[in-house]
């Protein structure tokens, strides 16, 4: 669990660890949704880049590369 302070103008920093485990990048956008227990924070998937991957799984790529495509990792650790 993270706990994060909200500054005087409504923002927040996500750590560093939280940003990585979740493969945020600069301009990516967090999608906000209210449940019964609280608040469900995900990152925004961008339907246009998933939809270019529909049918390439055991043909061009495994589905590691494709994930880590779609995360933004470059292969590094």
């Amino acid at each position: 669990m993270y706990e994060i302070k909200v500054t005087s103008k409504g923002q927040v920093t996500i750590p560093k660890k939280l940003r990585e485990e979740m493969g945020l990048k600069p301009g990516d956008y967090l999608e906000i949704k209210e449940e019964a227990e609280g608040y469900l924070i995900n990152k925004k998937i961008d339907k246009e880049k998933i939809e270019k991957y529909v049918g390439i799984l055991n043909k061009e790529k495994s589905s590691d590369e494709v994930v880590k495509e779609l995360r933004g990792h470059d292969g590094g650790s």
